[in-house]
């Protein structure tokens, strides 16, 4: 099956980490929200996003074709709904669409008028269980429950490798599982509040310790000592240490050293410095506000705990501190004494002690070059043009250039 997911306007509420991304790319649980429409719906997923994403996240039309919100998280009950769809019919919620079934004549119809009117449209009822991943606040909540899912999605039918005697297990054993190539020795493992789930050729070191519900994903290394709480799920690449909780690292990612990261989503190519610590909650236990793209201002969460929302290719020193509910944009790099703003525009170098500047493009460009290598991928002309647009089109939150 052609599945086609595509970025409805609360990609704009998950900025910054969508504006390297579509939406579907987020991680969430084990694994990003593609990948588990393609495991559920059995097919393979191309993109509708934003034109400057278009070329790295293309769109594939076929003569039959399932058009599906990529914020959408699948579950067995909206896939049995979208499955049974007839070809040209939708699904709404509250009028808007969730996912239709195709041709291609329809197809580049509904592309050139942007309407669902024309569709034979489905009503889903008001009750219906459809969770939307809309807010950057709500990836760090809806995880537990998205690991177990993927916990049960992965491993059925599958045998896990077995444990060594070198590591202890506080709760039910089969629920760890450890892909082919991954090295686990002299580690604590509590499953009684989740499952936790170890990635191909990932090494989780001697005296780590993993409350679940926790997902590593494959070429993960844990260092010594490390203590992860979960919910939390890091994607491939990561490398991790001291104390994390309730976090997600999307993928390729460093919080390698002591510190303390809590209640935080980190983007790609993002590095934290030694002795890097954010604040999960304020000293008066009030809720928590965090920086919103759309609206241009602090919007409240609703929240209680909220950490540190980083986009792609961002950087900080040691000893750096951020504040509860801080969002730091594409390819800033922040340093100095004393706790970081609460909002970093993409683009940013600087800190508490040193006047912020731009971030020069050319500088990013090099650094994505040398980063990206040590993990054998390419910074490609595509991931240049694609900073290079972000550069421009946040060129209006970097008050110092005015």
């Amino acid at each position: 099956m052609n599945i086609i997911l595509f970025d409805s306007d609360a990609r704009n509420r998950l900025l910054p980490l969508t504006a390297t991304r579509p939406v579907c790319e987020l991680r969430l649980g084990i694994l990003t929200l593609r990948e588990k429409w393609e495991r559920r719906l059995n097919g393979s997923v191309s993109y509708i996003t934003q034109e400057y994403l278009q070329e790295k996240y293309p769109i594939c039309v076929e003569d039959e074709n399932l058009i599906i919100n990529g914020g959408l998280i699948p579950d067995n009950q909206i896939c049995e709904r979208i499955r049974s769809l007839n070809l040209n019919e939708a699904l709404l919620f509250n009028g808007e669409l969730v996912a239709a079934r195709l041709n291609e004549a329809r197809f580049e119809s509904l592309i050139g008028d942007e309407e669902v009117s024309e569709l034979r449209g489905i009503e889903l009822p008001a009750d219906f269980p459809l969770t939307f991943v809309s807010r950057l606040w709500q990836l760090t909540r809806l995880n537990g429950q998205a690991i177990a899912d993927d916990f049960e999605l992965l491993t059925r039918g599958r045998q896990s490798l077995p444990l060594s005697d070198t590591n202890q297990v506080i709760g039910p054993s089969g629920r760890i599982f450890i892909e082919e190539g991954a090295v686990v020795e002299g580690c604590t493992f509590n499953t009684k509040n989740g499952p936790i789930y170890i990635g191909h050729n990932t090494e989780l070191m001697e005296g780590s310790s993993f409350r679940g519900p926790v997902a590593l994903s494959r070429d993960c290394i844990v260092k010594m000592g490390a203590r992860i709480y979960g919910p939390c799920s890091f994607g491939p690449g990561c490398r991790l240490g001291g104390e994390i909780t309730r976090s997600i690292m999307i993928a390729n990612s460093n919080k390698a050293h002591d510190g303390y990261l809590g209640d935080a989503v980190i983007g790609e190519w993002c590095n934290l410095g030694a002795d890097t610590n954010n604040s999960n909650l304020k000293n008066n236990y009030s809720e928590v506000k965090l920086w919103s793209y759309v609206s241009d201002r602090f919007e409240p969460t609703g929240e209680q705990f909220v950490g540190l929302m980083m986009g792609d290719h961002s950087k900080c020193a040691i000893n750096t501190m951020f504040n509860t509910g801080t969002v730091v944009g594409v390819a800033s790099n922040v340093f100095g004494g004393g706790f970081i703003r609460n909002f970093v525009p993409d683009f940013s170098w600087g800190g508490p002690d040193n006047p912020y500047r731009t971030n020069k493009f050319a500088e990013v460009c090099e650094t994505a070059t040398v980063v990206m290598q040590r993990r054998n991928v390419v910074f490609s002309d595509v991931d240049k043009a694609i900073l290079y647009h972000i550069y421009d089109e946040t060129a209006r939150y970097r008050s110092w250039e005015r």
